[in-house]
């Protein structure tokens, strides 16, 4: 379904913020195009999000959990959501984009706020990232340096195509909407950890399991519950169910990965579950496939990693059914993570 042609994303896919008349230019993301215009931007700046890039991104997220993780333990109570895996999507998005110190704690609010998905503070953000990646990318045009905005500024394709400024800042406010996944992945994924002993133990025990691990927990508990919807483009039918043209449709996620077909036990964590192809669809399928999977996988890692790392008695501070979750039918997320350092 995800890959059919049949099928496609468009602008009925999305709820629009009320955004000033200046800011709407950019609100069109990749994620709502389809055909060739998705697939020139897509050819663009694939080279800029591959495994290889997001790997040789990994020695300057290493800093940015260190710092956070820094700020935790000097802390009485710790809200692990809130004080790590909310700040630290954003926190990466700024060393990705070069936005400049004395400016990431705004932007930090930025993305609390669009990690909410609703509210004053959602609109409210919105031309305040249109007018920061706009600064940026003219600062990165007369100077360029080692960061994503460099990247995309300065590549031309082989037949001379390159993406115009105005492309640029929507493709930055598109990394910020997108890029809060990892917040609720790296929360989902502690209290997964901190439920199951034997889990947690192995991930001690077997460091070099990590990367594995953030698959298996992609999978168990990762934040996408659905898919966008896509509309039909004329009548068809899937798995016995008949659709009209123009209706939507959308996939569960949730339920592909939990799938017994696929997954021998599928409702067990498991970090050492072998995950070949096909995977898990935490990150999608087909043609609108996560552009910035390999980064937050990356980011999961090290995040994950260093936490278990620096705080080798890590628990909950609340019994295991007091862990609220936000009432949201696409995203499976925590209200707060109340944990114990030490």
């Amino acid at each position: 379904m995800l890959s059919d042609p049949r099928l496609e994303l468009n602008s009925s896919s999305y709820i629009r913020p009320q955004v000033p008349e200046n800011c709407l230019a950019y609100m069109k993301t990749m994620q709502e195009m389809e055909g060739d215009e998705h697939g020139r931007l897509r050819r663009l700046v694939s080279p800029s999000f591959t495994a290889r890039r997001a790997a040789e991104f990994r020695p300057r997220i290493r800093p940015l959990v260190d710092r956070l993780l820094d700020d935790l333990a000097s802390a009485d109570d710790v809200d692990l959501l809130e004080q790590f895996a909310r700040p630290l999507p954003m926190d990466v998005i700024c060393e990705l984009v070069g936005i400049p110190e004395p400016d990431r704690a705004r932007w930090r609010e930025y993305g609390a706020a669009v990690a909410a998905g609703w509210g004053e503070a959602f609109t409210d953000a919105i031309p305040a990232i249109i007018d920061g990646a706009k600064a940026a990318i003219e600062f990165r045009t007369s100077e360029p340096g080692n960061d994503l905005l460099s990247d995309l500024i300065r590549f031309r394709a082989e037949d001379g195509d390159r993406l115009g400024a105005d492309e640029v800042v929507t493709l930055v406010w598109h990394l910020v909407l997108a890029g809060q996944t990892p917040t609720n992945l790296i929360g989902n994924a502690v209290a997964a950890l901190l439920t199951s002993p034997d889990q947690l133990q192995a991930l001690r025990d077997e460091p070099g399991l990590m990367a594995n691990a953030v698959e298996e927990l992609i999978r168990w508990c990762g934040p996408q519950l659905l898919t966008i919807p896509r509309y039909a483009l004329e009548d068809l039918e899937i798995g016995g169910a008949q659709i009209g043209k123009g209706e939507p449709v959308t996939a569960v996620l949730a339920s592909v990965n939990r799938d017994p077909r696929l997954f021998d036990e599928p409702d067990r964590l498991d970090v050492r579950r072998p995950l070949g192809r096909p995977g898990h669809l935490g990150f999608g399928h087909g043609p609108h496939f996560c552009l910035g999977a390999a980064l937050a996988r990356v980011q999961s890692e090290v995040a994950l990693s260093t936490l278990l790392l620096r705080f080798p008695k890590l628990k909950l501070a609340v019994a295991p059914d007091e862990l609220q979750r936000t009432p949201d039918p696409g995203t499976w997320r925590l209200k707060s993570l109340p944990v114990q350092l030490a």
